[in-house]
């Protein structure tokens, strides 16, 4: 499980989404107030941004808690983005701690979170594996549930489905095979697509910017929880939420 949070807009710097806020990422590594499973999320973090001009974001990943980063807090303090993703994460039993176990995972513009599990890990889903190019699983960062959904994703991406759609489809290909818990986030800089499937999801616009977070960096007011298994899309101007497509409440595990 994890904490994580999306951003579309004018540049800020880092931490003032990160750090900074009262109840930002950072304070939740230690002390969620919404998450629906774990305590802490100390088994690394991950952050994603989008530099003027440069489609292709950079990525700032360690696998000790933020707090014991001191090196990021400089680092975030003088970057600036229009577009950020970052999680601070908790590793399910079995996973491994490592560097390229944390979100966010990357390829061309994207950058992809997963807030969750997956029951079953990994036999549950060699169905699904089965189904991908060997190029793909062969590329897999890690052997973590979340890098084979960012596969997943990326394989229903390079086949012509928009991003929301292909989260949505994932989530149901999972669900439908074994209990998960899959709350993502995607983006490429210029729009978001999130899902909420088992975890908490919200999101805060204004001021042409939007922020989808696990849950709320302070107790400011804008905030709006979104419904479980929900599908959202989010751009600077716009935010609109559906249900997920053939996903029921049954297939989720809370």
């Amino acid at each position: 499980m994890c904490r994580h949070l999306a951003y579309i807009g004018s540049p800020l710097p880092l931490a003032e989404l990160l750090l900074t806020p009262g109840h930002g990422l950072l304070t939740q590594s230690w002390a969620p107030r919404r998450q629906r499973n774990g305590t802490v999320n100390a088994d690394g973090f991950g952050v994603g941004w989008y530099a003027p001009g440069d489609p292709l974001p950079a990525r700032y990943r360690r696998a000790i808690p933020i707090w014991a980063d001191p090196s990021f807090a400089d680092v975030a303090r003088v970057t600036t983005s229009r577009g950020v993703l970052a999680a601070v994460r908790s590793a399910s039993p079995g996973m491994p701690q490592a560097e390229s176990a944390a979100a966010p995972f990357t390829q061309g513009p994207w950058l992809f979170s997963h807030n969750g599990r997956v029951e079953g890990w990994p036999d549950a889903l060699e169905g699904l594996a089965a189904s991908l190019p060997t190029a793909r699983l062969l590329a897999l960062e890690a052997q973590v549930d979340s890098a084979l959904l960012w596969a997943l994703v990326l394989e229903q991406l390079a086949a012509g489905e928009s991003a929301p759609d292909a989260l949505g489809q994932v989530v149901s290909s999972v669900a439908a095979v074994t209990g998960a818990t899959l709350n993502f986030l995607l983006t490429d800089g210029t729009g978001i697509a999130a899902t909420t499937a088992g975890d908490t999801l919200f999101w805060r616009n204004g001021r042409g910017s939007v922020v989808v977070a696990s849950e709320p960096f302070d107790d400011g007011p804008g905030w709006h929880e979104v419904p479980d298994n929900s599908l959202l899309t989010a751009t600077a101007s716009h935010v609109d939420v559906r249900p997920i497509p053939n996903l029921t409440k049954e297939q989720v595990v809370p």
